[in-house]
């Protein structure tokens, strides 16, 4: 079994991807990373593909009205 590899979060909640794992995935500087969370609540990141931004794009219309309320954007103003 791999170790775990960790980062630590800044105060704006950011983590680096080391380099181990940058090279794992093979991403370089402007590539996007997808998230995915499991039903056993594990998080999964692998490279994003076109795909993924073609899904997100499938959602757009969907999504924005659940995200313009006033009470959305004082909870999450400092992502």
């Amino acid at each position: 079994m791999e170790p775990v590899i960790s980062s630590k979060l800044t105060t704006k909640c950011q983590a680096t991807i080391l380099e181990k794992i940058r090279g794992v995935l093979d991403l370089h500087p402007s590539d996007s990373v997808a998230f995915e969370i499991t039903a056993d609540q594990k998080v999964l990141i692998r490279k994003a593909m076109p795909i993924d931004f073609e899904f997100a794009k499938a959602l757009e219309g969907t999504l924005a009205s659940e995200w313009l309320s006033e009470h959305d954007e004082e909870a999450y103003r400092d992502l």
